[in-house]
């Protein structure tokens, strides 16, 4: 018997970890999420611009791996500005077509009252000072896309690229490399809406369901960069899997999740969650989750995917197809969650960050 246990525990030791890179702009519980987990190897975190410019995001992330004791982690910052689309161009389409709900680092004000705090306004090249203090290590000497490219060439087959922000460093990687998405495991991603509703009650909910109520096709991430999203969505991946917007209206980053998060968490992550300000939609969070505990999934649907690239009233909205309907214009099948558990998502949050 203890032969056998001792073979077991080897078997185990033996498994290879999964292997991901996270794609994102900023630092937050998704990441801390993926890099608790033992069973999980975070390979590294790129950056790009989207909620904040790149240069904000790196320092958030090296100051959240700061946080989280995790500086083994490299971080590779990406791309600034999105391939076509211009903050200009942003302000051209409102006068055209109407407000935008959430502009990322182009946002300078709501256009109604709203309970989430007014973020600051910064340019592209401006000095970051993190209101929690700066990162003290420094980002990787190299460029998102070919650090992606270095990696899936690296490990074939192997690597999760988990992405959670617009989609600029991957379409760059795979237009400087036509190889990179097939050397991919998978690609997993937070971005797109198909028709979400309003699931909680409350003010928040109430805010975030603006986004969507008259304009349900649209998201930030694919907004922000629509271009880039297509070329991804195109790319010959070996598996898509997009978690749109629908699955998070059914979650929310309450204070009594929180406060569960932060009494299981280490000293350092716990003072840094309950810093978090509540009410966000647990978009990144559930896009996580998904890859962790594919059982958290509750509906899914296999489509064809595109985002709108012409600059309309639609410009960046998803587009989707059941089979046999697409246009055939080199769109790729996904697998698109449209709905989750948020109690089992819940609880592998509280799980994977409670970790020791």
């Amino acid at each position: 018997m203890l032969a056998l246990l001792v073979a077991l525990g080897t078997a185990h030791a033996d498994t290879p970890k999964r292997k991901v890179i996270i794609d994102d702009e900023g630092f937050g519980l998704m990441h801390l999420m993926l890099l608790e987990d033992p069973n999980v190897e975070v390979l590294g975190l790129t950056t790009v611009s989207g909620n904040v410019w790149a240069n904000r995001a790196t320092a958030m992330a090296l100051r959240g791996l700061e946080i989280a004791h995790r500086t083994d982690v490299p971080v590779v910052q990406g791309a600034t500005f999105p391939l076509v689309n211009t903050e200009a161009a942003t302000d051209r389409w409102e006068a055209l077509y109407g407000k935008l709900t959430w502009k990322g680092a182009w946002m300078k004000h709501w256009v109604e009252p709203t309970q989430q705090s007014t973020p600051a306004y910064f340019g592209p090249d401006d000095p970051v000072d993190l209101p929690g203090g700066n990162p003290t290590h420094k980002a990787a000497d190299e460029i998102a896309a070919t650090f992606l490219i270095r990696m899936v060439h690296r490990y074939p087959g192997e690597v999760t690229i988990l992405a959670a922000g617009p989609f600029t460093n991957l379409a760059l990687a795979q237009r400087l490399d036509p190889a990179f998405a097939g050397l991919a495991k998978e690609l997993v991603y937070m971005g797109g809406s198909l028709n979400p509703h309003q699931v909680l009650t409350g003010t928040s909910a109430s805010d975030f369901a603006r986004e969507y109520t008259n304009t349900p096709r649209r998201e930030f991430n694919a907004r922000f960069d629509p271009e880039a999203a297509s070329i991804v969505a195109r790319a010959p991946w070996r598996k898509i899997v997009a978690v749109p917007v629908d699955p998070s209206t059914a979650t929310e980053l309450s204070p009594a999740l929180l406060a569960r998060l932060a009494k299981v968490a280490p000293g350092d992550v716990a003072k840094f969650i309950g810093a978090m300000e509540p009410g966000l939609p647990l978009w990144d969070e559930t896009a996580a989750a998904v890859w962790l505990d594919p059982g958290i999934v509750t509906e899914r649907e296999t489509l064809f995917v595109d985002y709108n690239t012409i600059f309309s009233a639609g410009y960046g909205d998803m587009l989707s197809w059941r089979e046999g309907y697409q246009p055939g214009l080199g769109e790729r099948k996904a697998e698109v969650v449209r709905a989750v558990d948020p109690k089992r998502l819940e609880a592998l949050m509280v799980r994977e960050i409670g970790r020791k």
